[in-house]
């Protein structure tokens, strides 16, 4: 069997079982999540040795530490994920929810309805607990869910994937609900990416590369990010402490991930007050500056001179790139030049010039005197996210159950005809 005979077998299994998914009764599919969260962690071992199978082979192939970071399952992960189980079965269930409804002259009702999308395939890299996140997610909203991880995390998906279709069956759902590639085929990827006859929408996850060959393969709707540029704005009256704080926990909490911290906008009246105070609180902890004219002799030893790559680039490391800025106006210019649309947050006291950065900064979240690391579906209240979509069409944002539905029309009349 080829590998595309193989895929869309597989695809046309989890069509079959969205079908059942999409009239699953509100309290199966929360009875099956409940039992998943048991199984995450009377299951512990089970999981942590085949991730230790995984960390092993990532470590000989000389993996970096970012990358063995999102790898690892380890019971602080593990406990999340039995925690986003339990958060999501506690959410009210979207599907069949009629959201807004209005009266015609001829007395016909119209309104909308919350429905599920189908069958939703993941292709994701490096995280496993992707799997767990989206997944359970996916089933919430009533939609089966296809799931390829990345070749690097094969044996934890693939034992992460055998509990969810154990929870689902224990719950009298389709245990094919979840289907896991099973193979790391590198074709398998492209062969997924045309059936659209199975398959409604693809949710890449991972590189820019990766999440550009899927938008270029694929014969159905992609939901999608390309990278994570985020900036921060410490405009002229911002809390300069506070600033650095915040600072702190966009770059070095999580280096790795997408939503953290890339680019430093420093409004010109603070920055010699401010930047060695950076400096000495990220410089100390190994963050590398890419610094403007401006901003270099105020960094420290850490700090070497910008270039123009180094705007709108994701590190993805302890690197940051800083420059001073004139203003809200250059500081908007500056973000509109090289965002990627994903987070952009100012530290200010300034009531106004906090709300028109609100308005006029063009990302899925912008936020007000807090860190870039708040745009996740968790930290939201989403309960978990499959993923943070940067184009405004279907969802914009983290995605939770509501961006895993869609809305189609019902009417209520009582025998009207059309004249």
């Amino acid at each position: 069997m080829s590998i595309h005979e193989q895929m869309a077998a597989l695809a046309r299994q989890a069509k079959d079982a969205s079908r059942l998914m999409a009239k699953a009764p509100g309290a199966a599919k929360d009875k099956a999540l409940a039992i998943l969260a048991g199984l995450l962690e009377s299951r512990a071992d089970f999981i942590a040795e085949a991730n230790a199978k995984d960390i092993a082979q990532a470590q000989s192939a000389g993996m970096d530490s970012a990358k063995l970071d999102r790898l690892r399952l380890t019971p602080k992960v593990l406990a999340s994920m039995a925690k986003a189980c339990l958060d999501v079965a506690a959410m009210d269930d979207p599907v069949g929810a009629i959201e807004t409804m209005w009266q015609r002259p001829n007395g016909l009702m119209v309104g909308k309805m919350r429905i599920p999308l189908g069958v939703v395939c993941m292709i994701y890299e490096s995280r496993p607990n992707v799997t767990v996140d989206s997944a359970i997610l996916c089933l919430k909203a009533g939609n089966a869910v296809v799931l390829r991880g990345g070749s690097e995390a094969f044996h934890s998906n693939m034992a992460l994937a055998g509990l969810l279709s154990q929870a689902l069956e224990e719950a009298g759902l389709p245990g094919g609900a979840v289907r896991l590639v099973d193979t790391t085929d590198r074709a398998a990827v492209p062969a997924l990416c045309k059936l659209d006859e199975f398959i409604d929408v693809m949710i890449p996850r991972g590189g820019e590369g990766l999440i550009r060959s899927v938008v270029e393969a694929a014969t159905m709707p992609v939901l999608k990010h390309y990278k994570g540029v985020c900036h921060l704005f410490v405009d002229e009256d911002a809390d300069l402490a506070n600033a650095v704080t915040v600072a702190d926990n966009g770059k070095c909490q999580r280096p790795g991930v997408c939503n953290a911290l890339e680019c430093l906008l420093v409004h010109e009246k603070a920055a010699k007050a401010f930047l060695p105070m950076v400096a000495s609180a990220l410089g100390g902890k190994g963050v590398e500056f890419r610094a403007c004219p401006a901003s270099l002799p105020l960094l420290g030893p850490t700090a070497k001179p910008a270039t123009d790559a180094d705007w709108g680039y994701e590190f993805l490391d302890y690197v940051l790139a800083v420059r001073v800025v004139s203003g809200m106006d250059q500081a908007l210019e500056h973000i509109a030049a090289y965002g990627s649309n994903h987070t952009e947050c100012i530290l200010t006291s300034n009531h106004g010039r906090a709300m028109r950065f609100l308005r006029e900064a063009d990302a899925s979240m912008v936020g007000i005197n807090c860190s870039t690391r708040f745009n996740d579906g968790g930290e939201l209240g989403l309960g978990a996210e499959i993923g943070i979509s940067t184009s405004k069409l279907h969802a914009y944002g983290p995605m939770g159950l509501k961006e895993l539905t869609s809305l189609k029309f019902v009417a209520f009349g009582q025998g009207q005809v059309r004249a």
